[in-house]
């Protein structure tokens, strides 16, 4: 069939379907999606039909899926004009994928030595030491929160404190952490407090005066603390796996005889962003004294 319209050769759903290597179902999939409409609808048959100059975005499609890519992310990439954007979104997209894969490998790693009873073998890939943490002055934000809404809010908020902590409060001290009042899980909300060390006390104090009503923002003094710690990567943070650095801290506190001084935390000491899945980021630490 010729187009009219001269933008060339039209082909039945059933012909394109064969020529892009996609099934008629896929097509009309796609179509719905707004992926790949149809170059030409028939208005009494209904009958659909595509341009052969088409075969290409339907087999970038086809290429997308199997790369397990959501829809909406194929019509992101597939609409962006600048080739070398479009590029730099797939890299994003693998990337996200590579590290999502790193964290399962992790996890099924911790599962095996759990199921297969070799916990303490597994604690063993945890090297765990102790460091004296000084007095330090903090501003931090409390929130009760699910364990699935920390990727979230973890960087959310410590982005606003570390932005008032450069901005307002003399400049940042020392590398941000999360304190764990309580339970954080999929069924325990906490609570959680994102902490941002300040150099200046006053201005910090300040500050929180005038946010404590809109967020549950305070500054407050953290005592020295000496702390039984063990460094994870960027891989092990994200949960569940991220249990096996706490139990092995906790392992390490009971076997050497330590008594718990205060909550859990997690202390951020790298760039996130830049981190690849293998590369440290966090300490997991309790602190710790002597009975």
């Amino acid at each position: 069939m010729v187009d009219v319209s001269g933008d060339g050769e039209l082909l039945t759903i059933g012909a394109f379907a064969a020529r892009a290597r996609l099934s008629s179902k896929a097509l009309r999939l796609y179509d719905r999606l707004g992926l790949l409409a149809p170059a030409r609808v028939d208005a009494v048959s209904g009958y659909r039909y595509y341009r052969a100059g088409q075969v290409e975005r339907a087999r970038l499609v086809a290429l997308l899926r199997r790369l397990d890519m959501p829809l909406a992310r194929i019509a992101e990439v597939l609409d962006t004009p600048e080739p070398e954007a479009a590029g730099g979104l797939l890299a994003a997209y693998w990337a996200d994928v590579e590290s999502r894969f790193a964290a399962q490998r992790a996890l099924a790693g911790y599962l095996r030595g759990r199921l297969s009873g070799r916990s303490s073998e597994m604690y063993e890939q945890f090297e765990v030491s102790l460091v004296e943490m000084p007095e330090q002055v903090i501003i931090g934000e409390t929130r009760h929160t699910l364990a699935e809404e920390l990727p979230v809010w973890i960087p959310a908020s410590l982005g606003r404190l570390e932005e008032a902590a450069a901005g307002v409060c003399g400049g940042i001290a020392a590398a941000p952490f999360v304190v764990y009042y309580a339970d954080v899980s999929e069924e325990s909300d906490g609570p959680a407090e994102c902490c941002v060390p300040v150099e200046d006390g006053d201005a910090a104090r300040a500050w929180a005066a005038g946010r404590a009503r809109t967020r549950q923002v305070r500054a407050r003094v953290e005592p020295a603390r000496r702390l039984a710690r063990t460094r994870i990567t960027k891989a092990q943070v994200a949960a569940p796996q991220i249990l096996a650095a706490y139990e092995a801290v906790e392992t390490w506190i009971e076997r050497e005889g330590w008594e718990y001084d205060g909550p859990c935390r997690e202390i951020y000491f790298a760039d996130w962003d830049a981190a690849g899945p293998e590369d440290p980021v966090c300490d997991v630490a309790f602190p710790v004294k002597r009975s």
